[in-house]
């Protein structure tokens, strides 16, 4: 598999004149306008075509009296290109939250550190299907001298990073209300263990300069395009001076960040937002206007989070004068729930993994188009058992844990209750579609 991460600056609407293949991300600890090196290396050149090193074409002999015929002269005809198609395969779930129950279980204090990985152990195998695997980071990772904490200002230990890796993990959103929990310098630290950890963030940056950054993951030749936004911190203010430390919605921002983004080579665009009003299982108003607009503006998958239980899906079909129909179709689910917290019952304890394909086919021409398909979604539910006085969590995938019963690894009141939220759930996420059927 070809992966490469294609990150572009732009100042004043104009592209950096460089475009830069790095394996690893950057830091600035300072907040400073300018970046340091990356300890991971830097190319000036982008990696060769999947298909190699184009040989020379050598030139061609005139037929002698006594050679072989041309394929004119004997009556063959000359092979067309055909076009090329590529697929890689999107993977996208909800909210990741570090409440203070969910740490001690997993503290060790003879090596003084937490490992969260049992958390993910039954969800890793589907996530390691994916090419793309991006999640919410509803939480700092700004270090034990912050004090770890969960509601109502989060700070987690930067072990979830590690284990978000180990899951399967490559991109986390970074923008949504608890974005400052501990400040800007919680964006900062955050910022860090992210990266040093081989993780993407997209929301959030350390200075101006990192601001204008724009990240294009780039699997099997299908260059995909990632941006994150938030309706508000929690009423936190953003430090004077410090407003790019964080991507608030904004219809104009966005609209500008996506022509970027398109400029840049991104083949197709997926926009996180962090809105809508919590625990409503139904997207309002606000939020289908602002996603209607946000795939008028070229997006083309929207991600949402923040209401912490799941809301439906649905495709949206817009005017796209470039679009050979005069249409292009968007998809967005407005919230993907929780895929791991300490929220329980009444529908915060579940989650889903959203499973899209994408399509991208060149022709012999050079020009290429690029398409999402087979909308597949993968419910989860947090599974939270008490022992010795301690709070243990695993995150299941419903319809592969039923599938498995007959193994008995949890009780029956838990199947039961798995039963009730898989038939639910799979419902829920299609009512949006049965309304417009209807």
């Amino acid at each position: 598999m070809n992966t490469s991460i294609l990150i572009q600056w732009t100042h004043r609407g104009l592209l950096a004149s460089s475009l830069l293949l790095l394996s690893g991300c950057f830091a600035d600890t300072q907040g400073n306008d300018a970046i340091p090196s990356p300890s991971a290396s830097v190319s000036a050149s982008a990696s060769p075509p999947a298909s190699g090193t184009p040989q020379a074409t050598q030139p061609t002999e005139p037929p002698s009296s006594s050679g072989n015929p041309s394929a004119e002269e004997s009556g063959k005809e000359t092979a067309i290109p055909s076009p090329v198609t590529t697929e890689a395969v999107l993977l996208a779930t909800g909210d990741i939250m570090v409440h203070s129950p969910q740490l001690p279980a997993y503290y060790d204090a003879a090596a003084d550190s937490y490992d969260f990985t049992p958390w993910f152990r039954k969800v890793k195998p589907l996530l390691s299907q994916g090419d793309w695997v991006i999640g919410n980071l509803e939480t700092p990772v700004a270090g034990a001298d912050l004090k770890f904490s969960g509601y109502p200002r989060f700070n987690a230990p930067t072990e979830l990073t590690k284990a978000l890796v180990d899951a399967g993990f490559g991109i986390v959103s970074t923008a949504n209300n608890h974005s400052l929990d501990r400040g800007f310098t919680g964006i900062q630290r955050t910022l860090n263990n992210v990266r040093d950890a081989g993780l993407i963030p997209v929301g959030t940056s350390v200075s101006n300069y990192d601001s204008l950054r724009r990240v294009i993951v780039d699997k099997n030749g299908i260059k995909l395009g990632f941006l994150s936004y938030t309706y508000g911190t929690n009423g936190i203010p953003i430090p004077e001076g410090k407003e790019y430390g964080i991507n608030l919605i904004s219809l104009p921002k966005i609209q500008e960040d996506i022509r970027e983004l398109k400029e840049a080579g991104a083949d197709s665009i997926v926009v996180s937002l962090h809105f809508g009003i919590e625990y409503q299982r139904m997207p309002n108003d606000e939020q289908k206007a602002l996603a209607r607009s946000v795939i008028e503006a070229g997006a083309d998958i929207i991600l949402g989070s923040h209401p912490h239980v799941i809301q439906p899906y649905e495709t949206i079909e817009v005017d796209d004068p470039e679009a050979d129909s005069g249409k292009r179709r968007g998809f967005v689910i407005y919230s993907l729930g929780n895929f791991i917290s300490n929220q329980k019952d009444e529908w915060k304890d579940v989650g889903v993994i959203l499973h899209l394909k994408l399509s991208k086919t060149v022709w012999p021409d050079g020009h290429s188009s690029t398409t999402w398909s087979d909308v597949e979604t993968t419910p989860t539910w947090v599974n939270q058992r008490v022992a010795n006085g301690l709070k243990r969590y695993t995150v299941l995938p419903l319809p592969q844990t039923l599938a498995d019963a007959a193994g008995k690894e949890w009780t029956s009141a838990e199947y039961g209750k798995m039963r009730t939220y898989l038939n639910g759930i799979s419902l829920h996420l299609k009512r949006l579609s049965s309304q417009s059927a209807g």
